[in-house]
């Protein structure tokens, strides 16, 4: 399995941005997708996922209401669309994956491939 994350950028705070995470490698099993982020000095914490089983999704208190992440037709993309951006939304976002019926934020164990990570600043 591989992931390509892309998407990142420089934004105002209040504004927004939307990531992808391409995946190939997709044979056999239903699997999960999630998005985490890590900022300078702090772990890499969930910030949302999805399951290919039925879409059920999880996300990070922090960014309820603001962010959605979703999946298309084909399941092997994974977005997550960043609006009302704050500065604490700084950081570089990963894109995870592995078999499993159900997501997960709780932590990047969770998932065994990783995307190469793309970075999102956004300014005050």
């Amino acid at each position: 399995v591989q992931l390509q994350a892309s998407g990142g950028g420089l934004v105002q705070a209040g504004g927004s941005l939307r990531l992808s995470c391409a995946g190939s490698g997709f044979t056999l099993g239903n699997f999960a997708f999630a998005w985490f982020r890590q900022a300078p000095g702090k772990e890499r914490e969930g910030v949302a996922c999805i399951a290919s089983t039925d879409g059920s999704t999880d996300y990070a208190d922090s960014v309820k209401g603001r962010f959605t992440v979703s999946l298309n037709n084909a399941k092997d993309t994974v977005y997550l669309q960043m609006n009302s951006l704050k500065p604490g939304d700084t950081a570089i976002y990963y894109c995870g994956a592995d078999i499993w019926d159900e997501c997960s934020i709780k932590g990047p164990y969770y998932y065994r491939h990783w995307g190469q990570g793309t970075l999102v600043t956004v300014s005050s």
